[in-house]
């Protein structure tokens, strides 16, 4: 299988994702080697992807956890991918489904499309093609998104995943990069923690860290600190608003937070989501 598609430079798969949330995928694939290439790929573009080696475990996964879009193999041990992908949609789970599988079969295809999939991806393929697969299922879906998104003077690229303010480049990390654009797409209303760990954040996110406050105060200080007009916002008890306009009941606890975070420093958490 080719996972080093065209155009790659250095371990940066191509950034051309202007049209979904990169929001949080479910990986179901018992290869550990085309896993793990899959899931880098994929982190790299800024989505955060759990990943299951079963079919059991990933009934499970989607059980207890909401996704976006779940790329999911056929052979795989328990039950398959046809099975999984028929128990998902009896359970009235809607997320797009992308089947993968090494035969090439009409049969097979049929097959998957006839248990609930959306679309079918045959192995080995290049990193790319899935990309725009996975684009293609999002715009079918209703998740079309703006290549571009614009907060008073805050614009984000998806395309690029860049960031500027006021004609000012700003630089994130991809965690940074995913945290603002969730963000940014929900500006106008108050964003609870379990909310951005759901979708910003993976599996392996440990819920009594402090993880989420360190970084809502690293994209902060990076996007805020020389301007006048601060566009994130902490509302006490609730979570976070993004916004430019003034409003009295929002409070701005970026030096209360910040406090926490140094009492607790991010080195403190299990496992580093930088």
């Amino acid at each position: 299988m080719d996972l080093t598609p065209a155009g790659q430079q250095g371990s940066h798969f191509p950034s051309h994702l202007p049209y979904d949330n990169r929001m949080r995928l479910l990986l179901v694939e018992d290869d550990t080697r085309i896993a793990r290439f899959v899931a880098k790929g994929l982190r790299e573009q800024a989505y955060a992807v759990d990943v299951s080696s079963t079919g059991d475990d990933a009934l499970y996964q989607a059980a207890i956890n909401t996704y976006d879009l779940v790329i999911l193999d056929v052979m795989i041990p328990g039950r398959n991918g046809f099975e999984v992908c028929r128990e998902l949609r009896k359970s009235g789970q809607r997320m797009p489904i992308l089947m993968l599988t090494a035969r090439d079969a009409v049969e097979d295809r049929i097959a998957g499309l006839d248990h609930g999939a959306d679309d079918y991806l045959t192995k080995p393929f290049e990193f790319r093609e899935l990309l725009a697969r996975l684009r293609a299922l999002l715009r079918r879906s209703g998740e079309l998104r703006p290549a571009k998104i614009a907060v008073a003077d805050l614009v984000l690229d998806s395309g690029a995943q860049t960031v500027s303010r006021a004609g000012r480049s700003v630089t994130l990390t991809a965690k940074e990069y995913a945290l603002l654009e969730y963000l940014a797409r929900n500006a106008g209303r108050v964003v609870g923690r379990a909310e951005i760990a759901e979708h910003v954040w993976d599996e392996t996110f440990d819920p009594f860290s402090n993880l989420i406050e360190v970084y809502v105060n690293r994209v902060r200080r990076k996007i805020d600190a020389d301007s006048s007009k601060p566009l994130l916002h902490t509302r006490r008890g609730a979570g976070y608003f993004f916004s430019p306009l003034g409003d009295s009941d929002l409070a701005d606890e970026g030096d209360e937070s910040a406090s926490r975070a140094r009492a607790k420093p991010a080195s403190s958490v299990r496992k580093s989501h930088a």
